[in-house]
């Protein structure tokens, strides 16, 4: 009941405010989920425009910055060089999460390794490990996948796993996390990173432990309990000077309806964590 009141208000106050078009851009991760709930706000307000597309945090960052996007979709916090940008601009943004987000490290079907360590995913990525017999796997090179460098899902790895050291230089970048499967599930020596709601049987997930004692898969409920370690949150920015136009939007993806379609897609509540 407390649901339908919400909806009912969220209605009332999107069927009074003359509603315009909306732009939401930037990360790939968070895609799934703007383009979900911004079609489920649509419905309630036919009134509404919402336009969603991809390119990676810092595009979306980049275009709320330029005022070609409403709203910017962040996998990774606003960076310090971004925050001088806006101010230098005379903008001051908004930060709001909206979900939670386990990233899953990913292999080849084929390939018999289960787990790695925190230690281990630093070798690999950084070129120190450079075949899966190192790591209890077959004899064979180690093929290693990662986002571009303005993907905030490139930033948060980097930052969590690799203690921000820089990863090798020979790593394949992919524009997308749909690149990253595709090419993981056509390379048998294959490693790279997808978030949760990616997961498919085209690829396998590895156990990860940070403490080298503990493995957890990346399952939602691992990632609720935080027995899975690799856990970041997710943003929607704005421009506070924007905030009437955007709001109702935003109401809507951290109301109880917008936040049970964020779990039914594979992603953690924010009341939740």
């Amino acid at each position: 009941m407390k649901a339908r009141t919400i909806l009912l208000s969220l209605a009332l106050a999107f069927a009074t405010t003359g509603m315009q078009a909306q732009r939401i851009k930037g990360s790939d991760t968070v895609l799934p989920i703007a383009q979900q709930t911004a079609e489920r706000f649509m419905a309630l307000n036919p009134n509404a425009r919402v336009t969603v597309t991809g390119g990676g945090t810092g595009v979306g960052i980049s275009a709320l910055l330029d005022e070609t996007t409403d709203i910017a979709m962040a996998s990774r916090s606003i960076k310090f060089s971004e925050k001088m940008k806006a101010k230098a601009a005379g903008e001051d943004l908004a930060e709001i999460p909206i979900a939670y987000d386990a990233l899953a490290v990913v292999i080849h079907p084929s390939n018999p390794v289960k787990q790695l360590t925190r230690q281990q995913l630093e070798g690999i990525f950084r070129g120190k490990i450079t075949n899966w017999k190192e790591v209890g796997g077959d004899d064979r090179k180690i093929v290693v996948y990662s986002r571009e460098t303005s993907s905030g899902t490139y930033e948060f790895f980097k930052e969590s796993a690799l203690k921000n050291k820089n990863y090798m230089s020979s790593s394949l970048s992919m524009p997308a996390t749909g690149a990253i499967i595709q090419s993981v599930s056509q390379t048998r020596g294959a490693i790279g990173y997808v978030g949760l709601a990616y997961i498919s049987p085209r690829i396998k997930t590895l156990s990860i432990s940070y403490d080298g004692k503990h493995f957890a898969t990346p399952t939602l409920e691992n990632a609720i309990n935080k027995s899975y370690p690799i856990v970041r949150p997710l943003f929607y920015y704005y421009n506070k000077k924007n905030a009437g136009h955007v709001e109702p939007l935003i109401q809507f993806i951290l109301s109880p309806a917008g936040q049970e379609i964020i779990k039914k897609s594979g992603y953690i509540p924010v009341n939740e964590e």
